[in-house]
């Protein structure tokens, strides 16, 4: 279960929150889908900002809920639906398939990244 002491930002018909923990992709995904949500994936402005008010909270950089697909290059949100709204880091993505996952840097951009790395758990519901 989260404890969410402050750490929650709604937007919208979605909440997102954050239980401080940093772990690797898997983890921080089985986490929010124990907790009845999924990991956090913006998909406009409004929900990004929310998101990359979590991060700025721990300064911490993000997993998000969107992965490298079988096409290398292309990205999803985690239920293979194709992404409405994107916020690249200038010059990414930029690993064609050796990273995998997505992280939120604490200015708000996205970089593709590996999915081994501790990074901070968001989730949304």
């Amino acid at each position: 279960v989260l404890a969410l002491t402050g750490k929650i930002r709604e937007v919208g018909e979605k909440i997102f929150a954050s239980n401080g923990k940093e772990v690797d992709f898997a983890s921080a995904l089985e986490s929010c889908e124990k907790a009845g949500g999924t990991l956090a994936a913006p998909r406009n402005e409004e929900e990004n900002k929310a998101i990359l008010g979590i991060v700025k909270q721990y300064n911490r950089y993000a997993y998000l809920g969107i992965k490298e697909g079988e096409t290398s290059g292309q990205f999803t949100y985690i239920d293979g639906t194709p992404l409405n709204y994107t916020k690249w880091h200038p010059y990414e993505p930029n690993s064609k398939g050796t990273e995998k996952c997505v992280e939120m840097y604490t200015d708000g951009n996205w970089n593709d990244k590996k999915c081994n790395l501790y990074r901070l758990t968001i989730c949304e519901f």
